[in-house]
């Protein structure tokens, strides 16, 4: 059995997701989404996992959507909804998916998709009820499909059985003492593990209550904080930057209801991108929690995590999650404390959908995921120092973070946000260069590089920078690197 949806009996009565004004209880998706399951399986005893895509919109559709696919057998490949047809086409081509469940909104931009034979479409909307039995689902059986962001090459599918998500999410229970007495809003994209799985799968399995909100809105965000239900919240950093701007242009009355409700929180979390020092001490003067900061990817889920109840260290990931084993792989030879982040445990994926080659490049000869991440293990918790690939500059002989940096760039005064990313140099092999955004037009920089000697006196600092009025981002609110080492 999918153990998300046997559980939910248990929770028939209790309200599951609340969405516009609405609230849907477990028993309401239960119904819902065996009905989507017989759509789907159109007579037949089972999917035998085809690939179902679905692009909905963030709700209780949503939710019934994915359970369907899941207790008809199929797996799940959730669309995003802000990607252009081309980036859907490549998902849908590539996992050879049987069928496409859409919502109305997005009926203009997947209409070229009605062409193709092999290709069921589905409106969500049209959904009759329907009742009857279903299939019996092993758990070890694959159950979803989601994409790399393509750092590193073109997407892959990262496969995930039912197992696995089982074990991703009994992880974050145990972790952050999930209960069914939670309610988190969620306001995060549902195509990536972190709006699925942390926010979305991990409060259903313990019965508690996931708010959406249609889209994200600091207004909106504050008023649900206000309302007095909210008592979880996890966001990556560009949001809680959203929320501390509109907080500090607020009315003092609005300030002081806002700050009053999340004082009352149980537990706020920033993930997915690394979360400047800044930002949280700015979100503590407002909230007074200091933001919960974790590490995971597509590939593992969660790995590591601050703990829930001690010391919260900014700058550091925590330590590894319950069952899941972390060690830093050192380069031969190298005298640094700095490796790569290897994991092993229930909640390493199955696979790259298609790319058996790939699969096995990504692991080691003793079963080690290798994640392309680079940290230090400092004072018992972990620290992360970048991406290998675009956020490591390697200048000198030595590994320096470009999210270090950063750090040191943002506390400038003048200076908004910055990307950092390692230039070819004939001497030092990378220099650093920074593409900065400023508060006015224009930034002091002899006093700029006065502070940047005596804050960062052993590293080479180019003497041009590039000023935006933005940094380019993906949809979690990283800054794209690769973007930026077009412009110099």
């Amino acid at each position: 059995m999918i153990p998300i949806i046997q559980q939910a009996s248990e929770y028939s009565s209790r309200a599951a997701i609340k969405c516009q004004g609405q609230s849907y209880t477990y028993q309401n998706l239960l119904k819902k989404s065996e009905s989507i399951a017989h759509l789907l399986l159109g007579g037949k005893n089972d999917l035998n996992e085809k690939r179902i895509a679905f692009i909905v919109l963030p709700g209780f559709d949503y939710v019934a959507v994915q359970w369907g696919i899941w207790r008809a057998g199929g797996i799940a490949v959730p669309l995003c909804v802000k990607h252009p047809f081309e980036s859907l086409k490549y998902v849908i081509e590539d996992t050879a998916a049987s069928a496409l469940i859409y919502h109305p909104d997005f009926s203009e931009l997947i209409s070229p998709f009605h062409s193709k034979d092999d290709l069921r479409m589905i409106n969500s909307d049209s959904i009759d009820e329907i009742t009857g039995s279903l299939p019996e689902i092993d758990s070890a059986r694959r159950a979803m499909i989601l994409y790399t962001s393509g750092t590193t090459g073109s997407p892959k599918g990262v496969v995930s059985t039912h197992d696995i998500i089982e074990a991703q999410i009994q992880s974050l229970v145990s972790a952050w003492e999930w209960t069914k007495e939670d309610h988190i809003l969620n306001v995060l994209p549902l195509h990536h593990i972190h709006g699925i799985l942390n926010a979305t799968c991990t409060p259903l399995r313990v019965g508690a209550c996931v708010e959406f909100l249609p889209k994200f809105d600091t207004a909106e965000v504050f008023n649900a904080f206000s309302a007095g239900e909210v008592n979880v919240f996890m966001a990556v950093p560009t949001i809680y930057y959203k929320l501390v701007a509109s907080y500090s242009s607020a009315e003092l009355s609005e300030q002081e209801l806002i700050s009053t409700a999340l004082k009352k929180f149980r537990l706020m979390i920033s993930g997915s991108a690394a979360l400047p020092i800044t930002v949280l001490e700015q979100w503590k003067q407002i909230s007074g929690h200091t933001l919960l900061e974790r590490y995971g990817m597509t590939e593992i889920g969660m790995a590591i995590s601050n703990p829930y109840k001690g010391e919260r260290k900014p700058g550091f990931i925590g330590q590894a999650l319950p069952k899941v084993k972390v060690r830093l792989e050192m380069e031969e030879g190298s005298e640094e404390k700095a490796g790569e982040i290897q994991i092993k445990g229930p909640n390493v994926f199955l696979e790259y959908w298609g790319r058996p080659e790939a699969t096995k490049e990504t692991f080691t000869d003793d079963g080690w995921f290798m994640t392309g991440d680079v940290a230090v293990f400092e004072e018992g918790a972990y620290r992360i120092l970048g991406r290998n690939s675009v956020d490591i500059i390697k200048s000198g002989g030595y590994k320096i973070s470009a999210l270090e940096i950063e750090e040191v760039l943002r506390k400038f005064d003048g200076i908004n946000d910055c990307g950092v990313i390692g230039l070819p140099d004939e001497e030092w092999g990378e220099i650093i260069g920074a593409c900065i955004v400023g508060q006015e037009d224009s930034v002091d920089m002899p006093a700029l590089n006065s502070y940047l000697r005596e804050k960062l006196p052993n590293y080479k600092i180019p003497r041009k920078y590039i000023f935006k009025e933005d940094l380019p981002r993906n949809v979690m609110g990283k800054v794209t690197k690769k973007e930026l080492k077009n412009w110099f």
